[in-house]
């Protein structure tokens, strides 16, 4: 008969049960406290030692340092525009590009045109008190596009 497993380990029985048992107690101590930590985060969740404004401020940092300034005020006077120009030109006009300084809005019909070229010293000055950060040097009023050869047929005859 082969001998125990107890005697070939050489094992003391009156250890064993606490050998074999010390790891659940050590994973048991663990979860409880994750468990611990868990109900703490909730309970103390708004309070001012967890405020999200440290993240806020992080982001804005990256946007500054990485030159994303100027493409999210872009994509922020984009999103507003009725509040710059009125709901009624907003409905006729959009912002279609922005580069090297040049803001450059489209309408939707000639008249419309005239109209916000008349008030692009009053843009100037709106958008930059409302979008500190995007320089806008010039801005250009264009009508909806044109075919590429004014209209005319351009036939070849052989």
């Amino acid at each position: 008969m082969n001998e125990p497993i107890i005697a070939k380990l050489k094992l003391d029985p009156r250890k064993l049960p606490a050998q074999v048992f010390e790891r659940y107690a050590q994973r048991a101590g663990i979860l409880r406290d994750r468990r611990r930590r868990e109900t703490e985060a909730w309970e103390n969740f708004g309070k001012p030692g967890r405020d999200p404004n440290t993240l806020a401020s992080l982001v804005t940092v990256l946007a500054q340092n990485d030159n994303w300034m100027p493409h999210l005020k872009l994509a922020q006077l984009r999103n507003h525009w009725d509040q710059v120009v009125g709901p009624q030109i907003a409905q006729h006009s959009q912002v279609a590009s922005f580069q090297d300084g040049i803001l450059t809005i489209r309408t939707a019909s000639p008249s419309w045109t005239t109209t916000l070229t008349y008030m692009v010293p009053q843009l100037t000055g709106t958008i930059r008190e409302r979008l500190d950060g995007l320089e806008i040097r010039e801005i250009k009023v264009t009508g909806p596009q044109a075919h590429p050869f004014g209209g005319s047929r351009y036939r070849h005859y052989r």
